[in-house]
């Protein structure tokens, strides 16, 4: 099997101007080419340490693909370098030239001299047209080693990696890696490793626990010589996983848990509301950051304020002044409220204390009380993170929102 390095090219990298997107997304694609990723590394926009990091990734991998460093300007050395690596001269391509120009023109813009930099590639390199931005990447090779060169900016990488590097590199392996990621709520990774200690000493598909903030996942990865194959080692294995973690299983290869949520609204044709104290909005955000939401979405209140959570969802003012904002009572209520204004089918509602600091009660940081309300009835869920991370308390009280909303739904509401 082929074995390759990825080389993320850019001092804003470094200095944490940007985040690295790009090894992301590469690594996920070889894999599923059936290329193993020996290493990921990251070079600041410095020709010596650049040829040096080539110099050793050509040691230890036939193929080494770089992303960034392929722009117009004085800084932008990662071509220029990698042909200096491989004793290549640079010329002018004409037509790539050409497509640059056309680039400009299309956008009324005129093309700045120092874009025709661009357009200088090696005379015997594969072309990877871009049809996204104005640099081309680019595949030369010597002595049996490759190397790709990709633009930095995603939505230039992304789309050539798949047009025209994919089809490039399928030729280095015979096999196929497939992988599958088994999402979990309400269990940590430990808990979870335990209930499948044995699923992960296989060897082909292997099974690896990760967690997630206030989640956990196990993924199945299996290697064979097509992707058929592949799925067939993983099926039963997924399976099994599935009927083990029951009580906590939410999807297979489902991004996040407010997806899953949509989609099961979706398919039991409900709409739900939110009311939100001490999460302000975020699940709502949560929510409508998923595509096709306005199907399932009703409407979001951010009701930080007790005289709001008294004036629009109608909390009782002795409940608030009785057991205070971050109470059961006051949780029902305003789940309640959010059902009875919105006429969704179901009503999810927060109130917690997200920190660092308590509250005049002194009621512990992380504390949160979760309510769904639906025609059936209402119930709170009570959970305290332990933490005085606010945006760590934020995240989990939201997340832990829309799985009680999720269970609520599996529990009352049928099929069809």
């Amino acid at each position: 099997m082929a074995v390759c390095e990825i080389i993320s090219v850019g001092t804003e990298i470094l200095l944490g101007d940007i985040v690295n997107t790009d090894s992301q997304f590469l690594a996920s694609r070889l894999a599923g080419l059936g290329i193993s990723v020996l290493r990921q590394s990251a070079v600041g926009d410095n020709r010596g340490r650049l040829l040096t990091l080539l110099g050793e990734a050509a040691q230890r991998s036939d193929i080494i693909i770089l992303s960034g460093g392929l722009g117009p300007t004085s800084d932008d050395i990662t071509k220029e370098v990698c042909c200096e690596f491989f004793g290549k001269e640079l010329e002018l391509h004409e037509p790539t030239l050409e497509k640059i120009k056309s680039y400009f023109k299309g956008k009324n813009v005129p093309m700045a001299e120092i874009n025709t930099k661009q357009a200088m590639l090696p005379r015997d390199c594969v072309i990877f047209p871009n049809s996204n931005g104005t640099a081309p990447g680019l595949a030369m090779e010597k002595d049996g080693k490759h190397i790709l060169l990709l633009p930095g900016p995603p939505r230039e990488l992304k789309p050539m990696f798949l047009e025209s590097a994919a089809p490039y590199l399928s030729r280095f392996s015979d096999k196929v890696i497939i992988s599958h990621s088994v999402r979990t709520f309400g269990i940590g990774e430990s808990s979870m490793a335990e209930k499948v200690a044995d699923l992960l000493d296989m060897e082909n598909p292997t099974v690896a626990p990760y967690a997630k903030d206030g989640e956990a996942l196990l993924r199945v990865t299996a290697l064979a010589g097509s992707e058929d194959e592949a799925e067939k080692l993983c099926a039963p294995v997924i399976t099994e996983i599935e009927q083990r973690l029951s009580d906590y299983f939410y999807g297979v290869d489902c991004g996040c848990i407010e997806e899953a949520v949509v989609a099961l609204l979706k398919e039991r044709r409900m709409k739900i509301a939110t009311a939100e104290s001490c999460t302000g909005g975020f699940i709502a955000k949560r929510i409508t950051n998923i595509p096709g939401a306005s199907e399932v979405f009703d409407c979001g209140v951010v009701s930080y304020s007790n005289e709001i959570k008294h004036k629009i969802l109608g909390v009782d003012s002795a409940a608030l002044e009785e057991y205070g904002a971050v109470s059961e009572p006051v949780a029902a209520q305003m789940a309640e409220g959010a059902l009875r204004i919105s006429g969704a089918d179901i009503a999810v509602s927060v109130t917690g204390i997200a920190g660092p600091d308590s509250d005049s009660t002194n009621k512990p940081v992380g504390l949160c009380f979760i309510g769904v309300a639906d025609k059936t009835g209402t119930e709170v869920l009570q959970i305290n993170t332990g933490r005085r991370d606010r945006d760590y308390n934020r995240y989990v009280c939201a997340s832990n929102a829309l799985n009680a909303a999720r269970l609520r739904i599996l529990k009352k509401a049928p099929k069809g």
